[in-house]
């Protein structure tokens, strides 16, 4: 950015005369208040931003105030900032496709009057795809969603549109959610929704502050509009215009929602859809269903690094960028990025995905040959998309030409395949791709642009119409021919009268401010001077030479100058003839682009999966309600892909009834972050249709990834990170389901030991006993390793906790030196201690304050050497804090404390006088001492 600011932008002088400065202060001061919106006015050779957006723009892309200059003088002065060109780009592009909380506002004019030329949000960007994208791919497509909540006692039903604005998509969704939008969030991530327009509120109610948090963590802009804007008044009529095909199933689909159709109402109003002609017939609608997809909720994208960063160190930081493999320009990346956003429920639909990642694994040829095509086609979605929008021109008709004329050669590498997936290969791609290049589609195409543009031409980097396609444009080229001889033969006449010759010393100049005319050195001039007075016309002397010429060349150079005019014109009609024939195969284009994007994407997973050291293999995938999540020797594969990492694998076995509950303790820096995620992230890949980074993978289908990983704040919302950690939990208990997979690291670390504690038992017992989905549950309260042993060791009127396994990532110590050394295999069984001192140690603390904090662990806790042993009773490091009570006598111990402390909590107080509480109460703690007898750890609870 600084590079760009000292290269591109001078901070230029507002060239403005005090006229011009007053007009447009005048012009400026009129305009209404909009806080969102970044204005920038075009001066031809630059632009400017004013007021409080010059402030903005200076800080925040010149790092600097000395960017900004004064328009006027006095109380009347504006802050004014000139920002070049290629600087403006740069702007647009942060705002646009980086942030989410700014607007761009566009204008033309001069003095007072200027006029709003361009205007773009982050969910509308069409106004500004030329700038956005004129160097760089389109990387995913924006959505703008429009909400309509109603709120009622304990819930609230949630009516939402959306517009895709680029593929010309509109949609409808109804749902109930809960007090913390769960639902809503995991629709606007599989939405990719860039911003959000709500009815107006006057005053702020707690549920539509909820509302607006869920909004900023999805980090969508949000829009306020007129409450009057959310009807469906005319509706059906308006989409009837827009959508393809007959308007009764549109009637049908609208007549099915409630609150959804107002939303979808305002919709099209902001974006102004039937202002343009060429959306006509153009958009689909559909019916968004929340059950078609796996649920992912922002703080699960985040928490699986799903999508790129600007932070990234590298591409292969996010699983995105990973296994972006894709060779078709964007169109391939789209898609990829909404895969991710949109797992699979389907058993069917994923196991195809797989199949043909399996083919395309299975033989390399094939593979390679369809990529080698790939990197040919370029982006026939946007192209189409320009086709529609009538902004298309002949470069783009013959990009889309030379897209089309690679598809035999992709038919062909297909045809040669025969593996055990060719009838799958011949259905999806094979029998699409013969009937879309037959003669009545893009065979049809091709000949069209054959006959129509000058194929040759393109070499020399022009864009022409073939003089042979029309008669006129053929007359007036012939023309144009004839009169270029006779100027030719001119030359050579006049060359000989001067004797002087051809080019090397008598020029001929073409398309000057005076035409066709004759050149001379200054240094041939007075050779000649005496002919040059009195036959010819001089016209210049400068010093590059003389020119000059005479009655006949200038009438034979305007006879030229008009014929080529004539020429461009009618070349500019037939352009747009051509443009409007190729406009009617929008649709096969638009098949064409799902095809090849999809294969391309597939394409992809293939060349991730055998390219890695490693390789990748295919998951067994399994129903829901059947299976369990079984991963043996599975890795990371944003991890692994770092140059500095030699990666441990690890086994994962979450098993129904045994090991369905994970609790997983052990080390800081131990490993357990990397392994909790990367089962997270291997159930997500195979979801999305691609190989998994395991030796042997079984994978039953999860309706929803829930992840509470990492401590952040909000300060600028009244978060604290404690509160932020409830919230995202909250979150799990309400929306959670026994088909979902649960992810939880560091719960209860951000308020007392006690009370952090109290929660993390109390949420591990209502995600075993009542949620009961697959849980991985990376913690340093040891004491919840208790839950495990309750499985077996459980009082007769208690009701013991099934499924809940303890695992630790192994560590070593050193018993002479004490350094702790990772080993990074996760092991059954529970590790009780967490090594934070020696970690400190790993950080250079100061001695003394390693050995301070030694002493002081061992006042709270005695210190001695012992063995973490594991279930299978084999030794995993060499050193353990040894605590007073053995493990079956804290498990027991824990167990007749929770029924001591249940018995208490369900005691009827309302029906019971003060003197029975306190009878009550003294018997319970009597029996309670009775039994504490034989256990130390019940002894040090009381």
């Amino acid at each position: 950015m600084t590079e760009n600011f000292e290269e591109q932008n001078k901070f230029r002088e507002l060239k403005l005369d005090a006229k011009q400065a007053q007009g447009f202060l005048s012009f400026f001061k009129r305009l209404p208040q909009e806080t969102r919106a970044i204005r920038f006015f075009d001066r031809r050779d630059y632009y400017t931003v004013h007021g409080e957006n010059a402030t903005f723009i200076a800080k925040t892309f010149y790092h600097t105030t000395t960017a900004l200059r004064q328009l006027g003088s006095g109380s009347d002065s504006l802050s004014s900032v000139s920002v070049s060109r290629n600087m403006f780009e740069t702007i647009v592009r942060d705002i646009l496709l980086e942030r989410t909380d700014h607007a761009v506002e566009l204008y033309e004019g001069s003095g007072s009057n200027w006029r709003l030329v361009k205007s773009g949000t982050p969910g509308n960007i069409s106004s500004f795809e030329d700038i956005l994208f004129a160097n760089n791919e389109m990387q995913d497509t924006p959505v703008v969603v429009a909400l309509l909540p109603n709120f009622r006692e304990n819930s609230c039903t949630i009516g939402l549109g959306y517009v895709d604005l680029t593929k010309k998509v509109l949609g409808l969704a109804e749902f109930l959610d809960d007090s913390h939008f769960t639902n809503l969030e995991s629709a606007l991530v599989a939405l990719g929704c860039k911003e959000c327009l709500l009815p107006m509120e006057s005053g702020k109610s707690s549920e539509v502050r909820t509302l607006y948090d869920s909004l900023t963590r999805c980090g969508v802009m949000l829009t306020e509009r007129k409450k009057s804007e959310f009807k469906m008044r005319d509706l059906v009529q308006d989409l009837g215009r827009l959508v393809k095909g007959s308007i009764e199933p549109v009637r049908d689909l609208v007549s099915g929602f409630e609150f959804a159709p107002c939303a979808l109402g305002a919709l099209l109003s902001y974006a102004d859809l039937l202002a343009d002609e060429s959306n006509y017939g153009n958009y689909t609608i559909r019916r968004y269903n929340l059950d078609s997809y796996m649920r992912l909720d922002s703080a699960a994208m985040r928490a699986l690094n799903v999508l790129e960063s600007k932070t990234d160190a590298n591409k292969n930081f996010s699983l995105c960028g990973l296994m972006n493999r894709t060779c078709t320009a964007g169109m391939g990346k789209r898609l990829l990025n909404m895969w991710l956003k949109q797992p699979l429920l389907d058993v069917n639909e994923i196991n195809c995905r797989l199949d043909l990642v399996q083919a395309f694994v299975e033989d390399p040829t094939l593979h390679q040959d369809l990529r080698q095509h790939l990197k040919r086609i370029s982006d026939v979605e946007r192209l189409t998309n320009n086709l529609e929008k009538k902004r298309a021109g002949l470069q783009h008709i013959v990009k889309l030409y030379q897209s089309s004329i690679r598809l035999p050669y992709i038919k062909s590498a297909l045809e040669q395949y025969d593996g055990q997936f060719s009838s799958l290969v011949k259905e999806r791609y094979r029998d699409p791709l013969e009937m879309l290049t037959d003669e009545e589609h893009l065979n049809k195409f091709i000949a069209l642009v054959e006959a129509s543009v000058d194929l040759d031409q393109l070499e020399n980097g022009e864009y022409m119409i073939s003089s042979s396609y029309d008669p006129a444009l053929s007359a007036l080229r012939d023309e144009q021919e004839s009169l270029d001889r006779e100027i030719s033969n001119l030359h050579k006449q006049i060359a000989n009268d001067l004797d002087l010759p051809v080019d090397k010393a008598l020029k001929l100049d073409r398309g000057t401010q005076f035409g066709h005319v004759f050149r001379i050195t200054k240094k041939e001039e007075p050779k000649i001077r005496k002919k040059l007075t009195t036959q010819f016309i001089v016209l210049e002397t400068r010093k590059d030479g003389v020119k000059f010429t005479n009655t006949k060349l200038k009438k034979l150079g305007d006879r030229y100058q008009k014929v080529l005019e004539e020429y461009k014109n009618c070349q500019k009609e037939l352009v747009n003839r051509v443009v409007q024939t190729a406009a009617t195969f929008s649709e096969v284009f638009g098949s064409l682009a799902g095809l090849l994007s999809e294969l391309d994407v597939l394409l992809s997973f293939a060349d991730l999966a055998s390219s890695c050291p490693t390789p990748y293999t295919r998951p067994e995938i399994t129903p829901s309600d059947e299976g369990n999540i079984i991963l043996q020797g599975s890795r990371h594969p944003c991890v692994e892909a770092q140059d500095w990492v030699n990666f441990i694998p690890n086994d994962c076995e979450l098993m129904r009834g045994k090991s369905w509950f994970q609790i997983i303790t052990g080390p800081n820096m131990g490993g357990k972050s990397t392994y909790i995620r990367q089962v997270g992230v291997n159930v997500l890949m195979a979801q999305v249709g691609c190989f998994v980074p395991c030796d042997k993978a079984s994978i039953s289908v999860r309706d929803c990834i829930f992840a509470r990983v990492g401590a952040g704040d909000c300060q600028i919302r009244g978060v604290s990170t404690f509160m932020q950690e409830m919230l995202e939990t909250a979150s799990i208990l309400k929306g959670a389901t026994e088909k979902s997979l649960i992810i939880i690291d560091e719960l209860g670390r951000g308020t007392s030991t006690y009370d952090g504690f109290g929660l993390a038992w109390a949420i591990c017992e209502h995600l075993v006993e009542v949620i009961r989905a697959p849980t991985l549950f990376a913690t340093h309260f040891h004491e919840l390793t208790a839950l495990a042993h309750e499985n077996t060791d459980h009082e007769p009127n208690i009701k013991p906790i099934i499924g809940v396994a303890n695992y630790h990532v192994s560590a070593h110590i050193d018993s002479s030196t004490h350094k702790l050394t990772m080993l990074y295999k996760v092991e059954p069984g529970a590790c009780d201690q967490s090594f934070g001192i020696h970690v400190a140690e790993f950080a250079n603390f100061p001695e003394s304050v390693v050995a301070l904090a030694r002493e002081k662990a061992s006042e709270l806790e005695d210190f001695s050497p012992a063995t973490i042993v594991s279930n299978d009773s084999r030794v995993e490091a060499g050193s353990k804090r040894k605590r007073d009570c053995d493990t079956d006598d804290i498990s027991q111990g824990a167990a007749r404390a929770h029924q001591f402390l249940k018995e208490f909590a369900d005691l009827p107080l309302e029906k019971m006088d003060l003197k029975q509480v306190l009878e009550r109460i003294s018997k319970m703690k009597d029996d309670l001492k009775n039994d504490a007898v034989n256990s130390q750890w019940l002894q040090q609870f009381i």
